[in-house]
């Protein structure tokens, strides 16, 4: 099981976090793309607390955690 975890404007739709079933050698990008987020959107790619690649590959009970670009002024 992965539990992906959405912030700011990510969590519109999807809610703040979604728990999906583990499959063996599932990269971030594959997250990404499952959820129709495209790799311009993410800013920031956790796993378990870490910043990580999209390229990194999961493993089973990973929790990710997806952040936006952050805009303000």
């Amino acid at each position: 099981m992965l539990e992906i975890r959405f912030f700011a404007t990510l969590r519109e739709g999807r809610g703040q976090s979604i728990k999906i079933d583990f499959i063996s050698g599932i990269t971030g990008f594959e997250v990404i793309n499952y959820f129709k987020i495209p790799e311009t959107e993410v800013s920031i790619f956790l796993v378990n607390g870490f910043h990580a690649s999209l390229e990194k590959v999961l493993s089973d009970n990973d929790i990710i955690s997806i952040f936006p670009p952050v805009g303000g002024g």
